[in-house]
């Protein structure tokens, strides 16, 4: 059976959508790579990639991506609302069928090396973190690229791969493996980014919310908004229903409205089960039902 392997990187460009395209078309020349989705914010001034393949094909179009992103993204003049520490900045890679842990890590691993060969400060998180404290994305990501020159100073943050010194053209960046992650964000009806703060902090793990639950609180300046970011990073044991109830839940205490919800980029089929047996209130439900499972089985 087929192997599949799932890369979903986020870059530090999201309003020069033609250099977006630049990025996105080096995906496109590896033909047994299949791009399910790109999106941009310009906002978050950053755009999120997702695309699909048999590992060796993965890595290739990756590391053109990197590539292409690099040269044509200057951190120098990157100001956005999402947390970001380099031009390519965070490139997970997503085991989906037939693929191990360990190969995936490996995978990472030989793009690690890669893009350290550019002059670019790697760090490897998740799954194929070196060190214990380097495993979750925001310890490695705090300070964010503006704090990344000291940060580089420090001997318990020497990269893992690639100089120990600023690049000041292209920041670091952070790869590595993980669980299908799931960003999902809450779009509030008031400029006041001080609630969407409260709400993440009340949802988040690191403040006594959701174990799987990572969040902060944005600015929308264009849509005259805030909003609460989250990344799912295990769906199955935090799900979409659960969370999305509690935010709406302590909105209500502010006496604001939810305007709308957003997933950014495709989620896995399995999330959704939980929204169907939610809302729908079909507890019995199977992914088994869906017609479109038993074609692809």
């Amino acid at each position: 059976m087929k192997t599949v392997l799932l890369c979903e990187p986020n870059i530090s460009e999201g309003r020069d959508l033609q250099v977006v395209e630049q990025v996105v078309d080096r995906v496109r020349r590896v033909e047994e790579v299949k791009i399910l989705d790109y999106s941009s914010d310009a906002d978050h001034h950053r755009s999120v990639l997702t695309y699909l393949g048999e590992p060796d094909a993965v890595l290739e179009a990756t590391k053109g991506m990197a590539a292409k992103a690099l040269e044509l993204i200057d951190m120098t003049k990157h100001q956005g609302a999402h947390p970001r520490i380099g031009a390519v900045d965070v490139v997970p890679f997503v085991p989906v069928r037939n693929v191990e842990t360990e190969e995936a890590i490996e995978v990472a691993r030989q793009f690690g090396k890669f893009v350290s060969g550019l002059g670019v400060p790697v760090y490897y998180y998740e799954e194929a973190a070196t060190r214990p404290e380097r495993q979750r994305l925001p310890a490695i990501r705090k300070g964010q690229y503006e704090a990344l020159e000291e940060k580089l100073k420090d001997p318990a943050w020497v990269p893992d791969e690639g100089p120990a010194t600023f690049n000041a053209k292209s920041g670091a960046m952070v790869t590595g493996v993980r669980f299908p992650l799931i960003a999902f964000n809450v779009n509030l009806r008031t400029t006041d980014l001080s609630i969407a703060n409260r709400i993440a902090k009340a949802v988040r793990h690191i403040n006594g919310g959701y174990r799987y639950v990572r969040a902060i609180g944005l600015s929308l300046e264009e849509e005259g908004m805030v909003q609460v970011s989250m990344n799912l990073v295990n769906y199955a044991k935090t799900p979409i229903p659960r969370v999305l109830e509690t935010v709406r839940s302590e909105s209500a205490r502010y006496g604001v409205n939810v305007a709308g919800a957003e997933l950014v980029g495709p989620v896995p089929l399995g999330a959704l089960e939980e929204v169907l047996k939610h809302y729908l209130q079909v507890h019995d439900f199977s992914l088994d039902q869906i017609i479109e499972t038993a074609i692809l089985d």
